[in-house]
């Protein structure tokens, strides 16, 4: 067997997409220049625009961080009681129901895609039911015609946690025109950053008046406050670090693209290793490449991989492990049963995020691939 030896510089699972340092500064000058640092300024009017345009959607508000976002787009539906979701997510997902006094109700996921199951949905809508927070998980779209034949005729509001999803479209329509509400997240690690960020999209105007109200304290004028709203504006420096990464990214999207190939192309004939194909009119963003290791087949379980990997200098993550529903603030919901949510506790123990970012090499992922297979 071949001895591999580790990587002199640490392999990390993503590394943020940082543009030029002099861009930065031409940006910073200008909020300078206009000495206005936030509450909807030039810089914040340039970004919203830019991204409605990039991401095909007819309506869309910015937020500081897509947490906020999420919160307020659960207040903007005037969402109550229960609303369902899926335990295979960032702690965010269910957190944001908690802060809007709503239970969240977790329903079990696709095998193949990890998304939340479309077909199970139904079966946990109860009297209190008033809405569904899908998650379109690393990416991948949920099968948004199905959620949203089940939404209509239980007259449900539809949330989409799409923090994975900027850029994704679906037989190009950009993935922030389905359901009511789709939230994006802009945070650091994600192929389009604002340092911190996110934003809601939607295809309602209203919705638009009453957003914006919501994440500004409800004021409506110098004089005037409407609602009790939040402090959710982005402010004119991540708005400007955001203009400058935006000219960056379809460059770093085809640089991870060719890396996802490279994982697919040498990890295709290993036995145990399965990973998810493209899907027929899907635009991937190519934010994540994801594996899964079944244990019997392949020899080694996710957990002795992962730990493995740590001993070459590559650190990989085992997204999203635990599951929600064991959290110990969920875990007392008669949904967060085990015997409720079997696929995704199969899921959760096999599922790798692996180091994928546009400075990393074809020759690094081959190395990290060849890595890997000497685990068997």
């Amino acid at each position: 067997m071949t001895q591999h030896k580790a990587f002199e510089q640490p392999i990390y699972v993503t590394r943020p997409l940082l543009p030029n340092l002099s861009e930065i500064h031409v940006k910073l000058e200008e909020v300078w220049q206009s000495q206005w640092l936030t509450n909807i300024g030039k810089q914040h009017k340039q970004l919203e625009k830019r991204t409605t345009e990039v991401l095909k959607v007819p309506y869309l508000s910015l937020f500081n961080n897509g947490t906020i976002g999420l919160i307020t787009a659960c207040q903007s539906l005037r969402l109550q009681g229960e609303v369902i979701t899926t335990p295979f997510t960032f702690a965010a997902t269910p957190h944001v129901l908690m802060w809007n006094n709503i239970k969240p109700i977790f329903c079990d996921i696709d095998p193949i895609t990890m998304n939340i199951d479309a077909d199970k949905i139904e079966s946990m809508i109860t009297p209190q039911t008033t809405g569904i927070l899908p998650v379109h998980v690393f990416g991948t779209p949920c099968d948004v015609e199905k959620i949203q034949e089940v939404a209509d005729r239980y007259g449900l509001k539809i949330v989409y946690d799409a923090a994975h999803a900027f850029g994704v479209e679906i037989n190009g329509v950009g993935i922030g025109n389905f359901g009511d509400i789709s939230m994006m997240s802009f945070h650091a690690t994600k192929l389009f950053h604002t340092v911190e960020g996110g934003a809601l999209t939607y295809r309602d105007k209203h919705l638009k008046d009453r957003i914006d109200l919501l994440k500004n304290f409800g004021i409506k004028g110098q004089e005037e406050v409407v609602m009790p709203g939040i402090n959710g504006k982005m402010n004119e420096i991540q708005a400007a670090i955001g203009l400058v990464v935006l000219n960056y990214i379809e460059e770093e999207r085809r640089k991870r693209a060719i890396l996802i190939d490279t994982y697919r192309r040498c990890l295709m004939d290993v036995e145990g290793i399965s990973f998810l194909s493209d899907i027929a009119g899907v635009k991937s963003n190519s934010q994540y490449f994801v594996m899964r290791i079944s244990e019997k087949i392949f020899g080694r379980s996710r957990n002795y991989v992962y730990d493995e990997f740590m001993k070459y200098n590559v650190f990989t993550r085992k997204y999203f492990y635990p599951l929600c529903s064991e959290y110990t603030c969920y875990r007392h919901l008669p949904s967060s049963s085990m015997v409720n949510l079997p696929v995704a506790h199969k899921v959760v123990q096999e599922v790798l995020s692996m180091p994928l970012y546009g400075e990393l090499t074809v020759n690094e992922v081959e190395k990290i691939c060849d890595i890997l297979k000497s685990f068997q």
